[in-house]
């Protein structure tokens, strides 16, 4: 042995197996004399011989900041607004602590609110009486309706603000579906609903809508939309493909926003004819690059904290700005725990987003937005 090398038995080795000692575990000699020289080295000079240290980068707050590879901003969010009809005071959402149902007035007010506080943009979505919902969702081609005299409003105080409008028939059904129900009554007919998707989608356009946000996963209304906006002269109005949105649970508390669980009654609001599969991974890869080859200028998951694998291959495989939604039930989960005391509410809500922004989102719809 080496001058001024420990002898074998002059240091202890470190347990591994379970409570059994390194010696009598098989392991190559060389590695074992290795440990000896390391404890031999740490027992003389008080340090390891570490010569790559991660937690260098991880020292200081001001360290963490400078080496931070994933952040979120107020700038990259989009915040879901629901409005109503009336004059009056907002009222508020049980299901969505913090949020409300606002007047178009009032709507004005939070839009500006939020803009001051540099958020990325707005997306509007309209709870409307109950008598006004038919089968055919007749009011979303009102071109005096709620949802377009909002945009209007919105576009004219504050024309700088990216504004999505949601294009999809649920608020607007007496059955709370997204599309017109065949003659059984038992499922969503897709190719009668896509024409009135065309006319909701123009309409919207015309009212100021930056972008329109199909939600409703028909079969080929992206490319008809795309189709429809440039002949009705909306070429510059972009298309926001909800491609992936999946049957999902986390939709109660929307759902209540808009009253399309208050329409479906005691009927379980079942999607499952066309929104997408939980259990599906390679189908909903195929359908969102389809929307993209229509002419969807982004692409949506939905929604986000459940479904971060969907980001990340639509990331992998595609050049388009992603959207992720991080959706009311989502929102929600985290709020209850923190007034349970189980959680601190801005220390999950920022992981929860960061973690959807490092997947490849590049814009995430979030109930959180107002508060960063």
């Amino acid at each position: 042995m080496a001058a001024g090398s420990p002898p074998s038995s002059a240091l202890p080795l470190p347990l591994i197996c379970g409570k059994t000692p390194w010696t009598s575990c098989p392991a190559d000699a060389s590695l074992q004399q290795t440990f000896r020289l390391l404890f031999y080295t740490v027992k003389k000079e008080k340090f390891l011989q570490i010569p790559i240290r991660s937690r260098r980068l991880r020292r200081t707050e001001g360290i963490r900041r400078l080496f931070s590879e994933t952040r979120v901003t107020p700038s990259r969010l989009v915040a879901p607004l629901f409005v109503i009809e009336g004059n009056g005071k907002p009222k508020s959402i049980p299901s969505l602590p913090g949020h409300f149902r606002f007047p178009i007035p009032t709507l004005i007010r939070e839009a500006q609110r939020l803009a001051r506080r540099g958020i990325g943009g707005i997306a509007i979505f309209p709870c409307i009486a109950q008598r006004l919902r038919t089968p055919t969702a007749r009011e979303a081609l009102n071109p005096k309706g709620l949802i377009v005299r909002a945009i209007r409003r919105i576009k004219k105080e504050l024309p700088g603000l990216p504004v999505f409008a949601d294009v999809a028939l649920d608020p607007y059904t007496s059955h709370g579906h997204d599309g017109l129900l065949n003659r059984s009554g038992r499922d969503v007919d897709n190719d009668s609903t896509v024409p009135l998707l065309m006319k909701q989608a123009t309409l919207l356009a015309d009212a100021g809508a930056d972008f329109v946000a199909p939600s409703d996963m028909m079969d080929g209304r992206i490319g008809y939309i795309r189709q429809a906006l440039d002949q009705a002269g909306y070429s510059d109005t972009g298309i926001l493909s909800y491609a992936a949105k999946f049957a999902s649970a986390l939709y109660g508390p929307f759902r209540d926003a808009v009253g399309s669980a208050q329409t479906a009654g005691t009927h379980s609001l079942d999607k499952r004819g066309y929104q997408a599969d939980p259990a599906n991974r390679n189908a909903i890869l195929r359908d969102a690059l389809l929307d993209e080859t229509e002419g969807a200028d982004l692409l949506m998951v939905k929604p986000a904290g459940l479904y971060l694998d969907i980001l990340r291959d639509l990331r992998e495989n595609t050049r388009l700005p992603l959207a992720a939604y991080q959706v009311s039930g989502e929102y929600a989960q985290i709020y209850a725990a923190a007034q349970k005391g189980w959680v601190d509410l801005k220390k999950a809500r920022d992981e929860s987003l960061l973690s959807i922004h490092r997947a490849g989102a590049d814009i995430i719809f979030t109930y959180f937005a107002k508060d960063l």
